[in-house]
């Protein structure tokens, strides 16, 4: 019996010697030890003399590798079988090796699909994936190794620490710590009869015998000295710590790097909210613009319904139509000005010889008049193809103030007088007639508003049947102001004028009588604010003189002139009235009255422009600077600051468009708050005057052009 047995394991040790393919049993860890990547490796290099069952074994080991899971559920149920089943099923047949299964068919389910060596693929790469280099990361840790920043990072770092606080601990009776702890933390709460008493219990507390001894008192030990670890546990200790260190450090340099990586995707979500909250003040801006034009379509039904009604009952109407400075409905442009690039001058208007300093035009592409320094016609301009069409000839000194409306024309000039043109009447002979026409039209021509001063101060005239120029485009004369008119506005029946000789003047625009004078020295006199002198460095009597003269700030260019327009702009609506004086004071009047009943104190220089709506004025000075009021409080609302004074302003809701005594237009967007300047194929020397309407805009300059622009 044992040399049967001996001879049973001389034959299994050859048999194993002989095939590598089987392995033996030497133990448990062995066995466990060996890889699925050994286990593979042997078996495809392996000479295939092993029986069935031999491979059959090995398939089943190396099924998680090379098998799909649904060829793994097949092989479990098939090695669910007896081994004795499969056995007697193998005992008679030969050798199969892995070459005969790849070539005859394979049945190892229990089903009727045939398993082909198709399905048995094995990807094998194991050399080429230990020479692979493992690829560092990018951004985070970029200066760690990836299997250092794991070392240094998992939670089994921590262990060493742990082990050596362990270590260290001395057990030592209860001295309470941990109800100690609790308390500090607001765990625990002081019982009412231990107040000012150690919170720890009797259990915990430290027994001290109560008997003193005799002597000299002995020291207390330190907790150290019942410790003793040994060079070697500190040697470790200490390379422990080393290694902890180090490990800290690839911490912090991960850290580090995770903080740089946040503050990099900081930078890019602030970017990105950047462009969001430019596109939301985009939208803003186009629910406004759509706002605007939804306003002015209402205005335009309102228009074409009252004059669908004045055609169906005939009246004896005015020469002239009802105009309004707000625009009756949406601005028709033509299709090629959306095709023109924003912010560009594509039109030049060059004729005349000194700096334009007054303009207005009637709608986009359509009439555009134009005044210079020391021109006495005023020019007429064609926008749709940038000629002159004609000159207004009457005046006898320059025009200061032009307001268009539709056809009819309102200029004020130095000599005092405003003058009423009927733009459709205006011919190309002026060429022709030369200008010895101004004194013959100023001896014969339009020999209408002789005015008569009425006790109360109140200025009317009658109008003669001669009021009404049959020949010539000047309709008629508002004469009454003693010296230059600088401003005027009208709008439906009414015309307001404001001149260098203080005063206010309202006009009936069909009858061209001046119904009210509003006295601005009377209202200095009169105001219930501080003294003049104390808040603006123009003083009482130069505001009183006769002749008001002040230094404008240099231009950008350096150049300089004497502001002599004491009323800088007028506007109205309703029965309430806007000036802007050279005192520097915005003045609210009552048309009912002709009392000031608001002065608006705050631009130390003289006021050059204003314009204003139901909320809002917006008034410009010399003093550098542009004051947006609140009309319901008084009070500044905004203030925009310049580098030169500020000669001409216009606003919506959008935007202010300002002249500040540079170049370029200035563009300032209520919705984002910020400025912009129209530069592109601009002037020459610092603007003057400007008007726009919607996405169309005219500037006149000190270099005595008038530019045409798209915003």
């Amino acid at each position: 019996m044992s040399s049967k047995s001996k001879e049973t394991s001389v034959g299994a040790r050859s048999e194993t010697a002989s095939n590598p393919l089987v392995i033996e049993p030497t133990n448990a860890t062995t066995s466990s030890g060996q890889s699925k990547i050994d286990l593979m490796h042997k078996a495809l290099f392996a000479p295939f003399s092993h029986k069935k069952a031999d491979s059959t074994r090995i398939l089943s080991d190396l099924a998680p590798v090379i098998m799909t899971p649904r060829m793994l559920t097949a092989a479990a149920t098939v090695s669910s079988r007896s081994r004795g089943s499969l056995n007697s099923s193998t005992n008679g047949a030969s050798r199969v090796d892995f070459a005969t299964l790849g070539r005859a068919p394979m049945r190892l389910t229990l089903g009727n699909r045939r398993v082909t060596s198709r399905d048995l693929q094995v990807a094998e790469a194991t050399e080429e994936l230990l020479n692979v280099e493992v690829p560092e990361p990018e951004g985070v840790a970029s200066d760690v190794s990836l299997l250092r920043g794991f070392n240094a990072t998992v939670p089994s770092s921590e262990k060493n620490r742990t082990r050596r606080r362990q270590l260290r601990n001395v057990d030592v009776p209860r001295v309470g710590l941990k109800k100690l702890g609790l308390h500090a933390r607001g765990m625990l709460e002081d019982e009412d009869g231990d107040d000012g008493q150690s919170v720890a219990s009797e259990e915990d507390v430290v027994l001290v015998a109560s008997a003193r001894r005799k002597g000299k008192r002995k020291a207390r030990e330190s907790l150290s000295t019942t410790k003793i670890l040994g060079k070697s546990e500190l040697t470790r200790q200490a390379d422990e710590i080393a290694r902890d260190k180090e490990n800290l450090h690839v911490r912090r340099s991960l850290v580090q790097s995770e903080i740089l990586e946040v503050e990099s995707k900081i930078k890019t979500l602030d970017l990105i909210r950047e462009n969001l909250e430019r596109d939301l003040l985009k939208i803003q801006e186009d629910e406004l613009e759509l706002d605007d034009e939804l306003e002015g379509v209402r205005e335009r039904l309102e228009f074409e319904d009252l004059a669908s009604k004045h055609r169906k009952i005939p009246t004896a109407r005015a020469p002239h139509g009802a105009p309004s400075r707000r625009r009756k409905g949406p601005v028709f442009l033509p299709s090629e000005h959306g095709e023109l690039p924003p912010a560009i001058a594509f039109m030049t208007l060059e004729s005349h010889l000194t700096p334009v300093i007054a303009l207005d035009f009637s709608e986009p592409y359509g009439t555009l008049v134009s005044s210079s320094q020391e021109d006495l016609q005023p020019r007429v301009w064609d926008l749709m193809s940038g000629s002159e069409i004609g000159r207004l000839r009457g005046h006898r000194g320059p025009v200061k103030c032009i307001q268009v409306e539709d056809n009819l024309c309102l200029t004020g000039s130095e000599d005092g007088s405003v003058r009423l043109w009927d733009l459709r009447l205006v011919d190309d002979n002026w060429e022709k007639d030369g200008l010895s026409d101004v004194a013959e039209e100023g001896a014969g021509s339009c020999p209408d508003g002789e005015l008569i001063e009425k006790p109360n101060g109140i200025r009317s005239g009658t109008v003669s049947e001669a009021s009404t120029d049959t020949e010539g485009p000047c309709v008629r004369i508002f004469d009454g102001h003693s010296k230059a008119v600088t401003s005027l506005y009208f709008e439906d029946e009414c015309l307001v004028t404001g001149a260098s000789d203080k005063t206010l003047r309202q006009w009936d625009f069909s009858t061209g009588q001046c119904v009210l004078t509003m006295d601005i020295l009377w209202a200095i006199s009169h105001s219930q604010v501080a003294p003049l002198g104390s808040q603006l460095p123009i003083s009482g009597p130069i505001v009183a003189a006769g002749n008001f003269a002040v230094p404008t700030p240099p231009y950008a260019d350096g150049s300089w002139d004497m502001y002599q327009d004491f009323v800088g702009g007028v506007q109205f609506w309703g029965y309430g009235l806007v000036s802007g004086s050279g005192d520097g004071a915005v003045r609210m009047w009552d048309m009912r009255t002709g009392q000031a009943h608001r002065t608006l104190l705050g631009h130390t220089g003289p006021v050059t422009c204003l314009q204003f709506d139901e909320i809002h004025i917006v008034s410009g000075s010399l003093d550098k600077s542009i004051r947006i009021w609140d009309v319901r409080s008084g009070g500044v609302f905004e203030t925009l600051k310049y580098d030169h004074g500020v000669t001409a302003l216009q606003f919506d809701t959008r935007k202010v468009v300002a002249a500040t005594g540079e170049n370029g237009v200035k563009i300032y967007n209520r919705t984002s708050m910020q400025q912009s300047t129209l530069l592109t194929n601009g002037h020459t020397r610092p603007v003057d005057r400007l008007r726009y309407m919607d996405r169309y805009l005219a500037s006149g300059g000190r270099d005595s052009t008038v530019k045409i622009w798209t915003l």
